[in-house]
This record gives C-alpha cells, sequence and structure tokens, in this order.
C-alpha cells in the first residue's frame, strides 16, 4: 500500500470524501479558511440526487442526466454516477449526514428534469450544511489526514521532469511555503466568484483551472456555466438562493402583475431544464416585466420549518415568503466545465488530479441535472482516491516557483461586472470580443492573475462555440449544432483566441 503524502487543495465535499478514501495513504489537506468556510458545499440546498424510489432506477437517473447536458454529456460517466449514487448516500447517511427519512423510507424531492422524485434533502434546503457537518467530523477523526487551515494553494510545483511536484501554498501566517509531493489533487470548487452575480464563494474565482492550465493540462468546455434562475435578487453577494426544490413543491414564477410565465415557455413549465428557466427569468427582468417566486399556496406557513435558509434569507432582505413572492434573479451557480479528467480524476499530467467541480468528466454535459453537483464530487471523489491509493511515488525536482500576480479588488469587480454583461445567460460575438478585450488589457496592466486565465477561458470557448446548447446561449447562433463536440483548449489555444482592433480599442484608457 502507498504510504507516501497526498496532497489535497480543496476542502469541499469532493476534496473531503477524497481524503476520507485515501486512507491509509497520508493526506496533507489544504482549506483557505476553517474548515466548512468558503466551500460552495455548505450553501447547496436542493439534496443529493440518486435512485433510492421504488419507482426509479440508476438507469432512469443516467438517462434524465444525459437528457439534461444537451448532447454533450459523457455517457459512461453518467451511468458510473447514477449506478453508484445509492451508495454514497447510505455511506454518508452511515456517517451521520442527517437524510431525512418517512416511515422508514427516505424523503425524497423531485426537481427539475428529473424524471423521478430521487433528491434525498435534508430538512428541506439544509442538505450541503448537514454533508459537510457530517464530513468535517470523520476527517478532523482520521489519523491519516493532516488538515492545514488557513492554508491556500497559490501554484502548483512544475517538475522538471514534467507534470506537478506539489503546491506553493500561503500558510494562515501569509507566508509562502511549498510542500512536494507526487500526487496533487485540486479540489477548489466553482468560477461563479468570476461573476457580478453568483451563489457561490465570490472568492471561488477558478483558480484551480488557471493553475493546472500552466502546467499543460486541457480544459474541457469553460463556456458552460450553469445560472441558477431563482437567486434572491436583494442585492447580496453573494445571492442567497431559493432551491428548485420549492418549485418541485408547487411553487410557481409570477412577473410583476402575478401572472404565471413559465407554461407558455416549456411543456413543463417550472420544473423545465435550469437554462431554460434561467433564459426566462433573465428575459422577464429585460422587458421590464419582473420575476418572482410565489410558494405561498406551495408551502405558506410551513415556510420556516420545511425551508429555513431560504425563509431566513428573504426575511433578512425584508421578504416574508410567507406573505409574499420572492424577487428572484439568475446567477452565476455551477461550472459544467472545467479541468479534463478520466473518471479517476487523472488530469493527463503527472501527479496532477482533480476532483468535483473544478473538474470536467463530460458527466454534465452541456447543462447540469439539478443535485447532480454534490453526487459528482462523492462519486468521482472516491474514485479518484481509490486509483491514488494505489500510485506509484515518483521522484521529484520541482523548479523553483514564484506566486501569481494578484489583481487588485477594483480590477475584480470591473472583471466581475464585464463576465456578467457579456459572458452571462445571453451572449454574442460582440459582447465576448469586448470581454476578451478587457481581459486582455487587464492583464496587460497586472500580469496573467488566475482570475483573468480563468475567465479566458470561458469567453474564448464561448466565442469558439458558435451554437446555443445547454447554459450556453448566443443570441447571435439561436440553433444548436446537428453535431455535439467537447470544446478543449490548452492555456496557448486560449490566448489565440483573439478581438479584432476596434473591440480592444473600446476599453482604452
Amino acid at each position: 500500500m502507498v504510504t507516501h503524502p497526498l496532497i489535497i487543495a480543496g476542502a469541499g465535499i469532493a476534496g473531503l470524501w477524497t481524503a476520507l478514501h485515501a486512507a491509509p495513504r497520508p493526506v496533507v489537506l489544504l482549506t483557505g479558511g476553517r474548515l466548512g468556510e468558503g466551500a460552495s458545499t455548505a450553501w447547496a440546498q436542493g439534496g443529493v440526487a440518486a435512485a433510492l424510489g421504488g419507482d426509479d432506477a440508476p438507469a432512469l437517473h443516467a438517462e434524465d442526466t444525459i437528457a439534461a447536458g444537451a448532447g454533450l454529456v459523457d455517457e459512461d460517466a453518467a451511468r458510473l454516477l447514477a449506478e453508484a449514487g445509492p451508495r454514497e448516500i447510505e455511506d454518508l447517511f452511515a456517517l451521520g449526514a442527517p437524510f431525512e427519512k418517512a416511515g422508514g423510507a427516505w424523503a425524497l424531492s423531485r426537481e427539475a428534469a428529473h424524471s423521478r422524485a430521487r433528491v434525498a434533502r435534508v430538512k428541506g434546503d439544509q442538505a450541503g450544511a448537514g454533508i459537510l457537518a457530517a464530513l468535517i467530523r470523520a476527517v478532523k477523526a482520521a489519523p491519516h489526514i493532516d488538515i492545514r487551515e488557513g492554508w491556500r494553494a497559490e501554484t502548483l510545483l512544475r517538475d522538471a521532469n514534467g507534470g506537478c511536484a506539489g503546491v506553493l501554498a500561503r500558510d494562515a501566517d501569509g507566508g509562502l511555503q511549498r510542500i512536494e509531493a507526487s500526487d496533487t489533487v485540486l479540489a477548489t470548487g466553482s468560477l461563479g466568484g468570476l461573476y457580478a452575480v453568483t451563489t457561490t464563494p465570490w472568492t471561488s474565482q477558478g483558480q484551480a483551472l488557471a493553475m493546472a492550465a500552466e502546467l499543460g493540462a486541457v480544459i474541457r468546455d469553460p463556456e458552460f456555466v450553469q445560472f441558477h434562475p431563482t437567486a434572491i435578487d436583494i442585492g447580496r453577494d453573494p445571492a442567497p438562493l431559493a432551491t428548485e426544490a420549492l418549485r418541485g413543491e408547487g411553487a410557481t414564477l409570477i412577473d410583476a402583475k402575478g401572472r404565471r410565465f413559465m407554461k407558455s415557455v416549456h411543456a413543463d413549465a417550472e420544473l423545465a431544464p435550469r437554462d431554460v428557466v434561467a433564459r426566462a427569468v433573465h428575459r422577464q427582468i429585460k422587458r421590464g416585466e419582473g420575476a418572482l417566486l410565489d410558494a405561498r399556496a406551495a408551502v405558506g406557513e410551513a415556510f420556516p420549518d420545511r425551508f429555513p435558509a431560504v425563509f431566513a434569507a428573504a426575511m433578512s432582505g425584508g421578504i416574508d415568503p410567507r406573505r409574499a413572492p420572492i424577487p428572484v434573479a439568475p446567477a452565476a451557480h455551477y461550472h459544467m466545465g472545467g479541468i479534463a479528467t478520466d473518471l479517476d480524476g487523472f488530469t493527463g499530467v503527472p501527479g496532477l488530479w482533480a476532483v468535483g467541480e473544478c473538474a470536467c468528466t463530460g458527466v454534465h454535459g452541456a447543462n447540469r441535472l439539478a443535485s447532480n453537483s454534490l453526487l459528482d464530487g462523492l462519486v468521482f471523489g472516491r474514485r479518484a482516491a481509490q486509483a491514488l491509493r494505489e500510485a506509484a511515488p515518483r521522484p521529484l525536482e520541482p523548479l523553483e516557483p514564484s506566486a501569481p500576480p494578484v489583481l487588485p479588488a477594483p480590477a475584480l469587480q470591473r472583471l466581475r461586472q464585464v463576465m456578467a454583461l457579456d459572458a452571462g445567460v445571453e451572449r454574442d460575438a460582440a459582447g465576448l470580443s469586448r470581454l476578451l478585450a478587457a481581459i486582455d488589457q487587464l492583464e496587460e496592466r497586472y500580469g496573467p492573475a488566475p482570475a483573468l486565465i480563468a475567465a479566458r477561458f470561458v469567453a474564448a470557448g464561448a466565442l469558439k462555440r458558435t451554437e446555443s446548447r445547454g447554459g450556453h446561449f448566443r443570441s447571435d447562433f439561436p440553433a444548436r449544432s446537428e453535431r455535439a463536440v467537447s470544446t478543449r483548449l490548452t492555456l496557448d489555444d486560449a490566448r489565440a483566441v483573439t478581438v479584432p482592433t476596434p473591440a480592444k480599442a473600446e476599453f482604452a484608457e
């Protein structure tokens, strides 16, 4: 059995599950704050999708996953995800995750684009927090895991022989520390923080994509960003979320005059795929007609008990959802793209692995099926751990590293605003060209900061994809191409996507 240490950067569901299952291999677990802080997992509301009901089967779950992904889902990955799902729920429950049961059976919700009720939940909207608490207890009790709280991976160590030799991390006191290891796992989550309106921690800015790309990793489908259609629109950064489970319970989307608008958009109305609902909400707001989530009849007086997180968030913004509809708007929520990996999390770069939202196995395709995100971290985190337990040590010759440039706060805010404007729910060539021009300008001034590299991948992928598919909608190319092809970009490929001189001139200072 392998005994050389393993580095895991990131302590959300994917990083923690990988760390637990890597035993007995020693793990150095890096988390930028205290365990549980800054992880998108804690904010996940809906639950974990798995074929647990008597009327369900993994094959049906896989079919729904493939259908939602709009032609780009890796079908082997989807089948693997669905078949492994029930075991992951059982194991989490045994670990102490407080999934609800009713009469001895799992209490399951139905969410958009699922053909069955299959979302295992925790007190309505507490799934992420409940699961993370159970994982943290287990990780703290695991003798093979060395937890480094307040340590953040800044960049990867390049090995003279090729590949990754560990990380350069900033410790809790602000100093830079080299940690060498023959295997490093990136589990740092989302890039939602690149957008002005997001439901993820704003510190999640695609750092893993930038780090991996600089070592030669391929970034797959970076243009596919999922926008949750019902972020609570009360001016918060990040925006609190009104879980899709509310619509599964019968909540409806209405305009400012109280009229439902989804019935005329899609046969499944409020339970249409997320990209469809997000575009409809976006257009309602753009037309000045308003978009609100009305749960008064569906939930009513039971709101504080059944959906406590949503209730608290709405009340903090002066809205009592028992008495009034909740104003909503689309917000960057999940990245279907990421570092291209195989089904064991290997990136193709020697010594470098990726799991969770920063990775892309192809399981989500162009549009993630609701509540498959936490399951992704569990299934592929476990598989990566199993592969890493058998990984042989590699001789290391780390080259001297340097910390990446830092993007100042005003420049980051400018980037977030232009990302939301030009790479949001709807895109076109003119806007994407403006975005690339802005990125060029910011990089010329501040250097290739990780946020700029990650944003460049999104913009380049979106500009190259001249069709609309899943979470990527081009208003200048609204039709879907007959042939579905994944985008695969190296850092050189992304930098080769250029914009015309006039577009650059618009951003001259």
